[in-house]
């Protein structure tokens, strides 16, 4: 059932908070007895606790001759006009009001979570911390069997000042945490919502361990634990984030598994290998662990390069003690540098190119001229029809031409007409 007042549960928490603090904001059990404590920038008075009415009291200062500037005695007591840290004296504390705490919580599992916080203001006055925290959106069965909601302390640890936890939380429940922060001038307080999908954080996987593959000069296999205060059970479980890198490189290889070994198939071959795995629920929710301790590895060498590698250094040895140079100086061997070997390359590149378009040039120019031989080799037999072809017209351009000109005679008496002159070509043949 809904409250008839709006946002009286809200008013009622923060109701419940400054009584709360009130009742620690006394300055009884604050450090020594007989110390008062005051505002700084306010004016403090300082009562001598120990003198009768009417008795004479005269104040000091214990680490100067004189009170501070402005001070007034009245009536036994002695009055601080706008006090400041350097009147502080043995019998009186001076310092600030809390200021509201920065607050922030983590779950390491799914049945606990944690809140750390600091303090705002230093306030340089004792300290003490309220913690304590409701459980929101209650089903109706649970608002039936407690009206007030689900509340209770979040218990502090003495070895972990600053930090407490909430034990037995319900992954998919939210929370509303008090932190109230109470020294002897007053309190101040802090409330903070927590859901427990938002803030859960794994610790670090445990038991990380690199190891190479015998014969497998590219390859490590890596394994880790579940971290110790994450229960393995089937409705929650852990996926995982591995990088490595080679020690003398800087950028990382990142792969993700929800298995706990993982092999690493691009090792450099040769190099050492620094590895590291975080943690992050199943399901996605929350935030990634811190990353686990390093470990180490370097691939191995696979057995064929190792007994070549052995055999050379043998024989090496061998040579160097059964022949001992005869020059008086030995040149050092000189091992041609990277950059040359890939200038050497590049250059041998270009060679092989311009070899390569010479060839080709001159197998086209051979081609042309055979196919032009060949065109050659068909023109005489053309030649020799149109020859034939001529020699056959002349008889009959003459008779054509003897009728013309014949004027009664035969045309067998006419002169001979001249032949068309031919080609050089077709006088030849």
């Amino acid at each position: 059932m809904r409250s008839p007042i709006p946002g009286l549960g809200r008013v009622m928490v923060f109701l419940t908070a400054a009584l709360a603090s009130a009742s620690l904001a006394v300055p009884e059990g604050w450090g020594e007895e007989g110390v008062q404590y005051g505002q700084v920038g306010t004016d403090v008075t300082l009562l001598c606790t120990g003198a009768h009415a009417g008795t004479a009291v005269q104040w000091r200062r214990a680490d100067a001759a004189a009170l501070p500037e402005g001070s007034v005695t009245h009536q036994g007591s002695l009055v601080l006009p706008r006090a400041s840290l350097a009147t502080t004296g043995r019998v009186h504390g001076l310092g600030y009001l809390p200021g509201v705490p920065f607050v922030s919580c983590r779950a390491s599992d799914y049945e606990n979570f944690s809140c750390s916080w600091t303090s705002s203001v230093e306030t340089f006055l004792p300290t003490r911390y309220i913690t304590t925290y409701r459980k929101k959106s209650l089903t109706g069965e649970e608002r039936r069997r407690n009206k007030n909601g689900h509340m209770g302390p979040c218990l502090q640890d003495p070895s972990r000042p600053g930090t407490c936890t909430v034990h037995g939380s319900e992954f998919w429940s939210s929370y509303r945490l008090n932190i109230t922060e109470v020294n002897p001038l007053g309190s101040s307080f802090r409330l903070l919502d927590v859901t427990m999908q938002a803030i859960i954080k794994p610790d670090p996987p445990e038991g990380l361990v690199v190891q190479p593959i015998p014969l497998a000069p590219r390859r490590l296999l890596v394994s880790w634990k579940y971290p110790s205060s994450w229960p393995k059970e089937p409705h929650f479980q852990l996926r995982f984030r591995l990088q490595y890198r080679p020690v003398i490189h800087r950028s990382w290889s990142v792969v993700e598994t929800v298995n706990l070994s993982e092999v690493i198939t691009d090792a450099f071959a040769g190099l050492e290998h620094v590895v590291q795995v975080s943690a992050k629920d199943f399901l996605d929710a929350g935030n990634w662990s811190e990353w686990s301790p390093e470990a180490r590895a370097t691939p191995a060498r696979d057995l064929i390069t190792a007994v070549s590698e052995e055999t050379t250094t043998d024989t090496s040895l061998e040579s160097l003690a059964e022949e001992p140079s005869q020059a008086p100086n030995p040149e050092p061997i000189n091992h041609s540098e990277p950059l040359e070997k890939t200038a050497v390359l590049v250059s041998l590149g270009i060679f092989a190119f311009f070899v390569l378009a010479a060839v080709l040039v001159v197998t086209i120019l051979i081609w042309l001229r055979v196919r032009k031989q060949g065109e050659d080799k068909t023109k005489p037999h053309s030649f020799l029809v149109a020859a034939t072809h001529l020699k056959a017209l002349p008889s009959e351009l003459g008779c054509r031409g003897c009728d013309g000109d014949m004027q009664g005679r035969e045309c067998g008496k006419c002169p001979p007409q001249p032949l068309p002159s031919l080609s050089a070509e077709a006088q030849i043949l």
